[in-house]
């Protein structure tokens, strides 16, 4: 199959931001592209159009490809839910939850049935394929039975790109000892060189390209320039985005151990207002306008975390004092009087109990079977304004809530009739299983209008997400064409002759 597999000298060195760009550089030039990973781990997900769960790096690859993100382009996902176990979902369903060790020893070959089935799937649909690989393909520990960097390149017979972050210092070393340790055959894929995040004059590093293509024979076929606030979607938490800071809108988001999906949080970013700051210590606090309690694989175990730094205390007192909060998902349960865990599916403890902050009259039981759908609905009565009536996101939980009274304080009624979440008599405490809840621009603008009136701020019209994305991955690929050898890469990946 004509494909081109990215993989890196480390985590977090841009191997996702580079796949990406490649993805929508291809297809500004007529390319059918699709991404893949094959093993993907974050609990950092996204919810396909069936309802169907697979890591979020390839669902935003899909949108900068124009297409449909489907479990094909991530078959196998891992979440995890402690230091050392994780939840599989494979082919966008969950199943068990195990530990690395058993894993490796007991799941191995389904996951290379997987792959295979997978590959052969994009390549009957697509010109070429994207593929993205994990951490380093020289983690000897790990090496003899890997399923996402240098044996899928082999099952896919693609070659490989390597991506080394200077910014991190160190280069040279990470590179070089990379090409080493790996095996002849596997060396021999490796086309080209990527460094990525320079910052500084570009021609200071002429030097270290020729050395690095003396020493290892290899091309270095571009030097990516650091990119500030390229405000894509992240996977790895490594990766997490920060605001600007010293604007008059000041929210403070907690940050559990296991923290899930944190793109939530991304649009933030977008607006000129607006600063946001990751807080877990009582001193970090102050007074913000808003605080989030975002989502997390593991409610109780990070409830626990939060109460033994006595955030829960702070937490009532703030919304006593007419603080605004909004949980979502995990942080939603939180925000309930009881969180039960009957079968072990949260902590793996059977009929493990907590006290959630109480300020939400619920109860959350945790079940062995995940809901991972597609959601819409109509807001409730008191939180519709100007802009907005119905929202539309996606749920991924184990928990069911069960709210007193919901068909007075929930949040949204969905289409088919059930409700979700919940909604205080002032509007001020809110909850809900929607992920994507402030990716509504309206909605995001509604809510930060409540806030804005309350600063006596200006208020302000709706920032229009979607359009700025597609600006920024547009962008995204001519800053990569302008920076590699493009013609070369299509050489190296078989499409030279391509053309508009």
């Amino acid at each position: 199959m004509k494909g081109i597999m990215v993989v890196g000298t480390a985590s977090d060195v841009g191997k996702s931001i580079i796949a990406t760009a490649i993805c929508r550089a291809l297809v500004e030039e007529g390319v059918r592209v699709a991404p893949f990973k094959s093993q993907n781990m974050s609990n950092n997900s996204y919810v396909t159009e069936d309802g169907k769960e697979i890591g979020r790096a390839q669902g935003v690859q899909a949108e900068a490809a124009r297409i449909e993100a489907t479990v094909y382009m991530n078959p196998i996902l891992l979440k995890p839910t402690s230091d050392s176990t994780s939840e599989v979902v494979l082919f966008g369903k969950a199943g068990a939850i195990q530990s690395g060790r058993d894993y490796r020893t007991s799941f191995y070959e389904k996951g290379l049935e997987a792959i295979t089935k997978a590959l052969h799937k994009l390549e009957n649909t697509y010109d070429v394929i994207v593929m993205e690989g994990a951490g380093s393909p020289v983690e000897m520990n790990l090496k003899t039975r890997e399923l996402v960097n240098m044996k899928v390149a082999e099952m896919a017979d693609v070659p490989v790109l390597l991506v080394a972050d200077i910014d991190r210092g160190g280069v040279f070393a990470s590179i070089v000892g990379t090409l080493s340790l790996l095996e002849e055959n596997e060396r021999s894929r490796v086309k080209g060189v990527i460094i990525n995040k320079f910052r500084g004059d570009l021609s200071l590093f002429a030097d270290g390209k020729k050395w690095i293509e003396d020493h290892c024979g290899i091309p270095v076929i571009g030097v990516m320039p650091y990119i500030h606030h390229h405000m894509i979607d992240a996977e790895d938490s490594l990766s997490i985005q920060v605001s600007k800071k010293n604007n008059p809108i000041d929210i403070a988001i907690f940050k559990p151990p296991y923290l899930s999906n944190f793109t939530d949080i991304d649009p933030f970013l977008h607006e000129g207002d607006v600063s946001f700051r990751w807080v877990n210590r009582i001193d970090e606090m102050g007074m913000p306008d808003a605080v989030i309690l975002p989502g997390t694989k593991s409610t109780i175990d990070d409830w626990q975390y939060f109460c033994d730094r006595t955030l829960d205390k702070w937490l009532k007192h703030y919304i006593e004092n007419g603080g605004r909060v909004i949980g979502i998902c995990g942080g939603f349960q939180m925000l309930g009087r009881r969180l039960a865990d009957p079968y072990g599916a949260d902590t793996g403890i059977e009929g493990k109990e907590i006290n959630g902050l109480g300020v939400i009259p619920a109860i959350t039981t945790f079940i062995t079977e995940k809901t991972t759908i597609q959601v819409e609905g109509t807001l409730h009565p008191k939180l519709k304004g100007s802009f907005v009536q119905s929202l539309k996101g996606y749920e991924i939980h184990l928990g069911e809530t069960v709210v007193e009274n919901h068909d007075r304080h929930y949040f949204m009624k969905k289409a088919d009739g059930h409700y979700d979440g919940y909604t205080s008599n002032d509007g001020k405490i809110i909850g809900t299983y929607m992920h994507h809840v402030f990716h509504h621009d309206e909605w995001r603008a509604q809510w930060l209008n409540q806030i804005r009136a309350d600063k006596g701020l200006p208020l302000r019209d709706p920032v229009y997400i979607r359009t700025k994305k597609d600006q920024k991955y547009a962008e995204l690929a001519a800053h990569f064409k302008a920076n590699v050898d493009f013609d070369l890469l299509k050489e190296i990946i078989g499409i030279e002759d391509r053309i508009l």
